[in-house]
């Protein structure tokens, strides 16, 4: 009995694939003219059958494009969808950096910026202070939405529908004894988000560590990003998170507004947090 080809996920048949596509992307990235389907099977060397498949598919996700009357292929706008938003994300990290550097001067804790990235928050850039506690984070690291303070700052301006769904595909993980873990708690707790400005992790994580953080906008006014500081709880205490609270959101207001925000403050949304708030 003969074996087939291995197609399983990781397989060199997969790879194999994945490695054509590339190069056919590449090819048509170096071409200002747009190249047919028997030019790109002669100069990849591949059938024009293997080559033709190929195409299909990535037409199928708009990575490529086919002229209809010349017959030739370009790339496709997905493409260019993909890099601006890849850019984007470089840009806002770039700009970001000194706000976070600020935070960090002005409150001696860890500050993070954040993006929804999949239905979690998505660490794009962190700034240490010189102390000897150190925040298990690091960048590009990914963290559940629901408990964090990056992530609440962001869940809190999705709408209904998206959050459940959300809610639905994530799960509402429980970490420590303080982690909310029903959708109705969720939907309560982004409430007080909103109308505060800010979100508070409670050591809904790690039993340790508090995190406040607040959303950041750009021009639109849509969220598209949040800051935020991290630390023990011996020093981010009950009495200290509403002054911390307000620092935290000064600067992501400061930060919307170099991304071209001019809509109004969240300073408005900062009150004092009774004992039962804190765990925002």
């Amino acid at each position: 009995m003969t074996k087939g080809r291995g197609k399983g996920r990781g397989s060199p048949y997969r790879v194999q694939v994945l490695e054509r596509a590339l190069a056919i992307l590449e090819t048509l990235a170096g071409n200002e003219s747009e190249p047919t389907l028997i030019e790109l099977s002669e100069r990849l060397g591949l059938h024009k059958s293997t080559v033709h498949r190929l195409l299909v598919v990535l037409e199928q996700y708009r990575l490529v494009e086919r002229n209809q009357q010349g017959g030739g292929y370009r790339l496709g706008l997905k493409l260019f969808e993909l890099g601006s938003k890849a850019v984007a994300r470089l840009d806002l990290r770039e700009r970001a950096r000194p706000y976070l550097e600020q935070l960090v001067y002005e409150t001696g804790e860890t500050a993070h910026l954040c993006i929804l990235d999949h239905g979690e928050a998505l660490c794009l850039e962190k700034v240490e202070p010189p102390r000897s506690v150190r925040v298990p984070t690091n960048i590009g690291q990914r963290h559940p939405a629901h408990c964090t303070a990056v992530g609440k700052a962001l869940l809190a301006f999705l709408p209904e529908p998206k959050l459940d769904d959300l809610i639905k595909r994530q799960g509402l993980r429980a970490y420590t004894r303080n982690t909310i873990t029903t959708p109705a708690q969720l939907k309560e707790d982004l409430e007080r988000v909103r109308q505060l400005g800010y979100a508070v992790d409670n050591e809904e994580v790690e039993e340790w560590l508090r995190c406040i953080g607040a959303p950041v906008r750009d021009y639109s006014g849509e969220v598209v990003a949040s800051i935020s500081i991290a630390g023990p709880n011996f020093r981010l205490t009950d009495d200290k998170i509403p002054m911390l609270a307000k620092v935290v959101i000064e600067t992501a207001d400061q930060l919307s507004a170099e991304l071209g925000y001019r809509g109004a403050s969240s300073q408005a949304g900062v009150g004092e947090v009774s004992q039962g708030q804190v765990g925002l």
